[in-house]
């Protein structure tokens, strides 16, 4: 059962917090395949050569396939656990967390390092925001030349989102439908085309709803 939407970081960024002395460091970044995500842990990694931890955690799929973790050395289900449940709790998906911790000298004992390594990436994911991105089925409508720009206006003001827009004999527009709004759309589609509109559905897509 494919997941009907899920959850994203909207950009690349990093939150600092200091927990008893030690800096932890959340860099957070939306990853499409899983060797993103290691691209970038490497990445961090090489940036932060001196850290005492640089610990990860990713997941990828809109179903959650793809789940990884790492404590870097720190007590085993201290760190990447933590950091992925968090990311999983708020229903994350193709997405990379790196926390890098500098320690300053004060143990924080497992509790302590499970409530700081989890809630960095929470409160990275507060201060640089998710965006939402919904399954919907991709259709194509194809008008004649004289109704096509009539036709993309009456979809944009509707609220559709038009993907693409091809130009041939006749004009073939490209346009994003969740599935349960196909047999609405189209009725709607026949009447304001006076039946004149051809219409496809393609494959499945996710896009930012």
């Amino acid at each position: 059962m494919k997941a009907d939407q899920y959850v994203t970081v909207s950009r690349e960024g990093v939150h600092e917090s200091e927990i008893n002395r030690s800096r932890f460091l959340c860099s957070l970044a939306p990853a499409a395949t899983e060797q993103e995500a290691q691209e970038f842990v490497a990445r961090i990694r090489k940036e932060h050569p001196t850290a005492t931890h640089n610990c990860f955690a990713y997941v990828i799929g809109a179903d959650a396939s793809v789940q990884k973790a790492s404590d870097d050395g720190e007590p085993g289900g201290t760190a990447g656990v933590p950091m992925l449940q968090m990311l999983m709790r708020r229903d994350v998906r193709y997405a990379v967390a790196v926390v890098t911790r500098y320690y300053g000298g004060v143990k924080l004992g497992a509790g302590g390092l499970i409530r700081a390594y989890g809630g960095v990436v929470g409160e990275a994911l507060d201060e640089l925001g998710t965006v939402t991105r919904r399954r919907y089925r991709l259709a194509t409508v194809t008008v004649d030349h004289q109704r096509a720009g009539k036709m993309q206006n009456d979809l944009r003001s509707t609220g559709r989102v038009v993907l693409d827009v091809r130009y041939g004999e006749a004009v073939a527009i490209e346009i994003g439908l969740p599935e349960a709004d196909t047999p609405a759309f189209r009725a709607w589609l026949a009447d304001i085309s006076a039946g004149t509109a051809g219409f496809e559905l393609g494959g499945e897509a996710y896009g930012e709803a």
